[in-house]
């Protein structure tokens, strides 16, 4: 007859004395509901912590960059910037701010999503987030949450720096856009980052997405200049770029005044955001580029 294992005997008799072994015990498998909420907390902990580990480049150098730019307008204009039309009597740099903080926002969401994940394949680390039981949506949350804070965490920091140094004024005339059209920009530019990370090979292919896309859209949607000073079709053409009515939206939460139709901003932002959000849920989901 076979011996049974020690492992699984209860008692065994040494020397005449009854010993108790304990049986192994089998390990518990965590249980999940509808949302990994922990694993969701984790992947969204280390976005943040990856860019407020190198603090220096990726909080401070935007605000000094959003900094110099108000103090070369406000050196060249000084007191003649005085504006008209939708923005008559406002002084120039107090029209130039808003943009200047939504152009930070959506430069940071874009830098935060396409730096992680195009480093990550780089590195061969990305199985870290696919790996784990996290599901598209999930991986979706996490990395736009991380845009979102970064996004946020500079341009708060450059409109306080702005408001004490004396460059402009920025009085809140509603609070609603700044949330509304802050995160939802958030969103579509931590989105669009998001893609480019995934589909990007190199850093060239990133760095063709920002030079052709996010710098062209964004120096062409008012936020230096009104847009009513555009001859047609430039000016149409100009209500058709969706940054325009992410830094309009932006800019009257702080003047009181707007260049077109907010209702249009809302609805076109909002409706972006949602394609968006579906975009990159469909990527992770797919696992393109990302799985072999």
């Amino acid at each position: 007859m076979r011996p049974r294992p020690l492992a699984l005997c209860r008692h065994i008799t040494y020397l005449g004395v009854m010993d108790t072994i304990p049986e192994p015990s089998q390990p518990r498998l965590r249980q999940y509901g509808a949302i990994n909420s922990l694993g969701l907390w984790t992947l969204y902990k280390r976005e943040v912590g990856r860019f407020m580990k190198v603090w220096m480049q990726t909080v401070f150098a935007p605000v000094v960059t959003t900094l110099l730019f108000m103090t070369v307008f406000k050196l060249a204009f000084g007191e003649r910037g005085n504006l008209t039309g939708d923005f008559a009597g406002l002084k120039y740099n107090d029209f130039l701010a808003p943009g200047l903080i939504m152009m930070a926002i959506l430069q940071n969401a874009f830098s935060n999503t396409s730096s992680s994940l195009l480093q990550a394949k780089f590195n061969s680390t990305h199985v870290d987030f696919l790996m784990p039981p996290l599901s598209p949506l999930e991986l979706t949350i996490a990395f736009l949450g991380g845009a979102i804070t970064r996004a946020f965490v500079v341009a708060s920091i450059s409109a306080v720096a702005i408001q004490l140094s004396g460059l402009a004024s920025l009085p809140i005339a509603h609070i609603w856009p700044i949330l509304w059209f802050g995160i939802t920009s958030a969103v579509i530019l931590g989105a669009l980052g998001a893609f480019a990370g995934i589909w990007a090979d190199k850093f060239d292919h990133l760095a063709a997405v920002t030079n052709f896309v996010i710098v062209p859209l964004t120096f062409l949607s008012g936020t230096f200049y009104d847009i009513k000073v555009m001859v047609e079709p430039f000016q149409t053409l100009a209500h058709l770029n969706p940054i325009f009515y992410m830094i309009d939206g932006y800019r009257y939460a702080h003047l009181g005044v707007a260049n077109g139709s907010l209702m249009v901003g809302v609805i076109f932002t909002g409706v972006l955001t949602v394609a968006s959000v579906v975009w990159i849920w469909a990527l992770f989901r797919r696992g393109y580029k990302l799985k072999a």
